[in-house]
């Protein structure tokens, strides 16, 4: 099959002292996942898809209170950030089906939510736009992790196994898909909150005009396969 396309060469270039403190520290994140995962690229993918879907939720309920505070309209952040929440998490499900994580790193997706949960929301309540910028890079990286990943499915280095049920239904999937097909979806999601987060990012800055939410998401593109195959 042929999933929904993803631009691979998007990167933010960092301005000001803000963008570079959010590269440096998401590039630090970055080293210890390949230092601890190296190219068990299934388990990576759990232990970080927990922390990918902390921002959203975190965004989504501080915004909220925001606007119930100032009583103003939210421009729709709200949603868009809950339901980026809510893909991260479809995410995680996913590669739990896959990889079936052991006991000590479902202890440290434990651990990983908690010290990442309280650092997000203290960064998001001093600077929004810092918090925006390091999920935007973040995702820079998710989509570099799920291009090598595809390689190694290419290349035989990882088994190309049916994609699980859940992922099947949640993306639309053909009934006969597999996990290539499911790390594709996946990296075009990773791709969309990208994007919506450096263009949250520089509307905090002043630097663009309000970013425009897609009314489709990737995954929504997709023709629903299971529906006709059930």
């Amino acid at each position: 099959m042929s999933g929904p396309s993803a631009d691979l060469s998007v990167h933010y270039q960092p301005r000001g002292l803000s963008d570079r403190v959010a590269f440096g520290f998401v590039k630090a994140l970055r080293f210890c996942a390949d230092t601890f995962f190296a190219r068990r690229y299934g388990h990576r993918a759990v232990v970080l898809e927990t922390v990918a879907a902390v921002p959203g939720m975190v965004g989504a309920t501080l915004n909220h209170l925001k606007c119930l505070r100032r009583m103003c309209d939210d421009k729709g952040w709200i949603k868009t950030l809950m339901d980026e929440a809510e893909n991260e998490r479809m995410h995680l499900m996913t590669f739990i089906e896959v990889a079936k994580p052991t006991a000590f790193e479902r202890f440290v997706v434990v651990a990983a939510q908690w010290v990442f949960y309280l650092f997000f929301f203290g960064l998001y309540l001093i600077s929004p736009k810092t918090a925006h910028r390091v999920v935007g890079y973040f995702e820079e990286e998710a989509v570099i992790s799920y291009t090598h990943y595809l390689a190694e499915i290419d290349e035989g280095r990882s088994p190309n196994v049916p994609a699980p049920t859940l992922a099947i239904r949640y993306w639309n999937l053909p009934m006969d898909a597999t996990l290539r097909d499911v790390v594709e979806v996946v990296r075009a999601d990773e791709a969309h909150h990208r994007d919506v987060n450096h263009g949250f990012a520089n509307e905090l800055a002043g630097l663009v005009e309000p970013v425009k939410i897609p009314a489709v998401w990737p995954h929504e593109q997709l023709q629903p396969h299971w529906r006709d195959a059930a």
